[in-house]
């Protein structure tokens, strides 16, 4: 559903789409996909071992977190810093939708690099926004006119808690245009096949450890920048 700014409903869920339980609210079918056949491959940037580290389970948090299947993620998706030219300020995230990444502006030339999952055909969009406010562990709640829909989502009317299969995630980034919230975010999965696939309705989904990290550097008022895909 459009919005009055022209923004598609990020958290709409295809009708056509199978019903895939809680978490694939966000991602629809995509969360069915094969697992790509990469173990055993040295993660580009980053030895075997440091992945495993940098993508272990985080058992203080609220929920705790499991490690990330790294045999699910093609190894060009996981965080690295890289040679990034830009005039935007130290901070900015520029999400690339065509390539699957999301970037945060260090300076110097360089920018930290996260493989995403972005909006899936009909629901790619571009634009600056910013960051309005910012949640952990926030509660869901489906729009009603995606319940009108999906019948399916009609028990969270009220929320949906927060917990590992909120599709939300752990954590979660708002985005804003001229003091409306734009019902985009950028959120974070625990489902690995999804990174470097087009699965939600405009949204921008990480790895839930690589979203801990963007969201601890990232303020309220953040500019973000969609390119176009």
């Amino acid at each position: 559903m459009a919005t009055k700014d022209g923004f598609i409903n990020a958290e709409a869920i295809d009708s056509n789409a199978p019903r895939l339980g809680r978490r694939s609210f966000l991602v629809g079918g995509a969360a069915a996909v094969a697992a790509l056949g990469l173990a055993g491959c040295s993660p580009a940037g980053m030895s075997m071992a440091e992945a495993e580290r940098v993508y272990g389970p985080v058992p203080n948090e609220r929920f705790p977190i499991p490690a990330v299947k790294l045999s699910k993620v093609d190894p060009k998706y996981l965080r690295r810093t890289v040679r990034y030219d830009s005039a935007e300020a130290v901070g900015t995230i520029i999400v690339d939708p065509a390539r699957y990444y999301v970037y945060r502006i260090e300076g110097n030339g360089n920018a930290t690099r996260y493989g995403a999952n972005v909006g899936r055909a009909g629901f790619l969009w571009s634009g600056e926004a910013y960051i309005g406010r910012k949640a952990e562990w926030p509660v869901w709640t489906p729009p009603k006119e995606m319940i009108a829909r999906q019948p399916e989502a009609a028990p969270y009317a009220n929320g949906m808690p927060p917990g590992l299969d909120n599709p939300l995630g752990a954590r979660t980034l708002y985005l804003y245009q001229n003091g409306a919230y734009t019902l985009y975010t950028i959120y974070s999965t625990i489902m690995p096949e999804t990174i470097g696939k087009g699965v939600s309705s405009g949204c921008v989904g990480l790895l839930t450890q690589d979203m801990l990290d963007l969201y601890e550097k990232t303020p309220v008022n953040t500019k973000v920048v969609v390119l176009k895909a």
